[in-house]
């Protein structure tokens, strides 16, 4: 598990935690029943506090993403599959979202980005 704190982030750190976690399960890198680095292991390695990690991974069991067995950590959860898909459009609507406010930003009209959509779609 890869995860990259910004303290320059306007984002709390437990947030930043959270969201490149879930990232890293809606991608595959993390598979169901994959178990996580405990609470204690993730804050040394990242240099921040427990609490700020089990707030983070409070979190993401509330939201149903890991689950956590006592004594023994946890784990990335089984996620329905309708869920899943609703999660994985979910995430691929927030990114589209950013770029289509950063093509406007930058006065891309709408013919140009889907030019530049189906291009990046066929490879």
């Amino acid at each position: 598990m890869n995860i990259v704190i910004s303290n320059s982030s306007d984002e709390p750190i437990y947030q930043q935690i959270i969201n490149q976690i879930k990232e890293q399960i809606l991608k595959g890198e993390l598979t169901e029943s994959e178990p996580l680095p405990s609470i204690r292991k993730l804050a040394k390695e990242l240099n921040i506090s427990v609490i700020t990690t089990k707030r983070a991974y409070d979190e993401l069991e509330r939201e149903g993403f890991i689950v956590t067995v006592a004594g023994k950590g946890s784990f990335v959860a089984t996620i329905n599959k309708e869920i899943f898909r609703e999660t994985k459009l979910k995430f691929v609507e927030d990114k589209m979202t950013e770029a289509i406010e950063t093509a406007k930003a930058v006065g891309l009209t709408l013919e140009e980005l889907q030019e530049m959509v189906k291009l990046l779609y066929e490879g």
